[in-house]
């Protein structure tokens, strides 16, 4: 387990796969979620990795958490965006800063990779992790702060 002050970020690679399927597991597990179990999280992950599109941040020598970063190019610019689909810390570290080093990483990696933007999702009841995201600069204001609040939405196909 990690010590309060470890928030050593480093990139994943395929040999972490199965700690990368763990964490997912525990993150949908954890709120409710179906998850198809760590064997087929780590394969999934092992694939994404090596297609290029994805990159998996780890923080902590557990890992105890992650961030999961999907790039696709941009139709207003010519830079990449980057989705920020999933940010996960393990509760025993929450509070402890390893949220804002995975997203301080994620922002200068997608930067790093030549992206000029990056969105998320949330839920509102997830006070914390708004907090940490406006902290940030995040906005779900649509171009200005009294700018009308931006929805996301999704389904299943």
């Amino acid at each position: 387990m990690s010590t309060p002050h470890d928030h050593a970020v480093r990139e994943a690679t395929a040999a972490d796969a199965a700690a990368v399927g763990c964490l997912l597991h525990d993150f949908n597990t954890e709120y409710g979620d179906p998850t198809p179990g760590l064997d087929k999280l780590a394969e999934r992950v092992r694939r994404l990795l090596a297609g290029g599109d994805t990159a998996v941040l780890l923080a902590g020598a557990g890992p105890d958490g992650l961030a999961v970063l999907r790039f696709r190019p941009a139709l207003w610019s010519d830079a990449l965006e980057c989705y920020l689909a999933e940010l996960y810390v393990v509760p025993a570290m929450r509070g402890r800063g390893l949220g804002r080093a995975l997203m301080n990483a994620a922002m200068d990696l997608a930067r790093d990779v030549g992206a000029d933007y990056m969105d998320l999702g949330t839920a509102e009841t997830d006070v914390a992790a708004r907090a940490l995201y406006e902290s940030l600069g995040f906005s779900n204001r649509e171009g200005k702060p009294n700018g009308p609040v931006n929805y996301y939405y999704e389904r299943e196909l």
